[in-house]
Protein backbone atom coordinates (compact mmCIF):
# COMPACT_ATOMS: atom_id res chain seq x y z
CA UNK A 1 0.00 0.00 0.00
CA UNK A 2 2.31 2.72 1.13
CA UNK A 3 4.55 1.62 -2.45
CA UNK A 4 1.64 2.72 -4.40
CA UNK A 5 1.17 5.74 -2.07
CA UNK A 6 4.95 6.48 -3.13
CA UNK A 7 4.72 5.78 -6.43
CA UNK A 8 1.30 8.32 -6.63
CA UNK A 9 3.45 10.84 -5.08
CA UNK A 10 6.66 11.04 -7.04
CA UNK A 11 4.26 11.29 -10.14
CA UNK A 12 2.60 14.63 -8.81
CA UNK A 13 5.72 15.96 -8.26
CA UNK A 14 7.20 15.07 -11.42
CA UNK A 15 4.07 16.66 -12.96
CA UNK A 16 3.85 20.07 -11.20
CA UNK A 17 7.87 20.60 -11.36
CA UNK A 18 8.08 19.67 -15.07
CA UNK A 19 8.19 23.26 -16.26
CA UNK A 20 9.67 25.04 -13.53
CA UNK A 21 13.19 25.76 -12.74
CA UNK A 22 14.03 24.61 -8.84
CA UNK A 23 17.62 24.53 -8.65
CA UNK A 24 19.05 22.22 -5.87
CA UNK A 25 19.72 24.41 -2.67
CA UNK A 26 21.11 23.91 1.12
CA UNK A 27 20.31 25.90 3.87
CA UNK A 28 22.84 28.80 3.85
CA UNK A 29 22.33 29.58 0.42
CA UNK A 30 20.75 32.65 -1.09
CA UNK A 31 17.99 32.07 -3.47
CA UNK A 32 16.03 33.91 -5.54
CA UNK A 33 12.37 32.75 -5.89
CA UNK A 34 9.94 33.71 -8.35
CA UNK A 35 6.18 33.77 -6.77
CA UNK A 36 3.21 34.23 -9.25
CA UNK A 37 0.52 37.01 -7.35
CA UNK A 38 -2.92 37.77 -8.62
CA UNK A 39 -4.25 40.95 -7.45
CA UNK A 40 -7.55 41.04 -8.77
CA UNK A 41 -7.45 40.69 -12.61
CA UNK A 42 -3.65 40.92 -12.57
CA UNK A 43 -1.23 38.72 -12.56
CA UNK A 44 2.34 39.34 -12.03
CA UNK A 45 6.02 37.85 -11.08
CA UNK A 46 7.25 39.37 -7.57
CA UNK A 47 10.71 37.74 -6.65
CA UNK A 48 11.87 37.10 -3.10
CA UNK A 49 15.62 37.03 -2.22
CA UNK A 50 16.93 35.94 1.10
CA UNK A 51 18.50 33.38 2.86
CA UNK A 52 17.14 29.79 3.00
CA UNK A 53 17.55 29.08 6.91
CA UNK A 54 15.54 25.75 6.83
CA UNK A 55 13.59 23.20 4.69
CA UNK A 56 11.84 20.51 5.20
CA UNK A 57 12.07 17.78 2.79
CA UNK A 58 8.04 15.75 2.38
CA UNK A 59 7.26 14.60 -0.96
CA UNK A 60 4.74 16.41 -2.18
CA UNK A 61 4.51 18.83 1.22
CA UNK A 62 8.16 20.07 0.87
CA UNK A 63 8.61 23.07 2.14
CA UNK A 64 11.42 25.92 2.65
CA UNK A 65 12.02 29.12 4.87
CA UNK A 66 13.87 32.35 3.20
CA UNK A 67 14.37 35.13 5.60
CA UNK A 68 15.77 38.39 4.27
CA UNK A 69 16.02 42.54 5.68
CA UNK A 70 13.90 44.54 3.95
CA UNK A 71 14.25 48.06 5.53
CA UNK A 72 15.77 46.93 8.49
CA UNK A 73 13.29 44.30 9.70
CA UNK A 74 13.80 40.75 9.35
CA UNK A 75 11.11 39.04 6.76
CA UNK A 76 10.51 35.65 6.89
CA UNK A 77 8.28 33.44 4.15
CA UNK A 78 8.04 30.10 4.06
CA UNK A 79 7.04 28.81 0.34
CA UNK A 80 6.01 24.90 -0.82
CA UNK A 81 8.18 23.69 -3.20
CA UNK A 82 5.22 22.03 -5.11
CA UNK A 83 3.15 24.92 -5.18
CA UNK A 84 1.70 26.07 -8.86
CA UNK A 85 2.78 29.78 -7.37
CA UNK A 86 6.10 29.30 -7.36
CA UNK A 87 7.77 30.08 -10.94
CA UNK A 88 11.05 29.04 -10.11
CA UNK A 89 13.91 28.83 -7.33
CA UNK A 90 16.86 30.18 -8.43
CA UNK A 91 20.25 29.52 -6.75
CA UNK A 92 21.88 32.74 -6.01
CA UNK A 93 25.11 31.97 -3.81
CA UNK A 94 26.72 28.76 -1.91
CA UNK A 95 26.59 29.14 1.99
CA UNK A 96 28.82 27.39 4.03
CA UNK A 97 26.96 26.65 7.38
CA UNK A 98 27.41 23.46 9.58
CA UNK A 99 23.21 23.82 10.74
CA UNK A 100 20.44 21.83 9.28
CA UNK A 101 18.27 25.03 10.61
CA UNK A 102 19.46 28.66 10.75
CA UNK A 103 16.85 29.89 13.20
CA UNK A 104 19.72 31.55 15.34
CA UNK A 105 20.09 34.28 12.50
CA UNK A 106 16.48 35.64 13.69
CA UNK A 107 18.70 36.86 16.53
CA UNK A 108 21.09 38.34 14.93
CA UNK A 109 21.57 41.78 12.63
CA UNK A 110 24.67 42.95 10.61
CA UNK A 111 27.70 41.97 10.09
CA UNK A 112 26.73 38.72 12.74
CA UNK A 113 23.96 37.99 10.54
CA UNK A 114 26.74 36.73 7.57
CA UNK A 115 27.12 33.62 6.02
CA UNK A 116 30.25 32.46 5.12
CA UNK A 117 30.48 31.60 1.09
CA UNK A 118 31.56 28.14 0.10
CA UNK A 119 34.03 27.53 -2.24
CA UNK A 120 33.25 25.42 -4.89
CA UNK A 121 35.75 24.97 -7.63
CA UNK A 122 33.51 22.32 -9.21
CA UNK A 123 30.46 24.89 -10.16
CA UNK A 124 33.00 27.26 -11.89
CA UNK A 125 34.36 25.20 -14.47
Amino acid sequence: MTNLLQQIELEQVAKLSENKRIDNFRPGDTVRVNVRIIEGANERIQAFEGVCIGRKNRGLQSSFTVRKLSHGEGVERVFPLYSPRVESVENIRLGDVRRAKLYYLRGLTGKAARIKEKKDYRREA
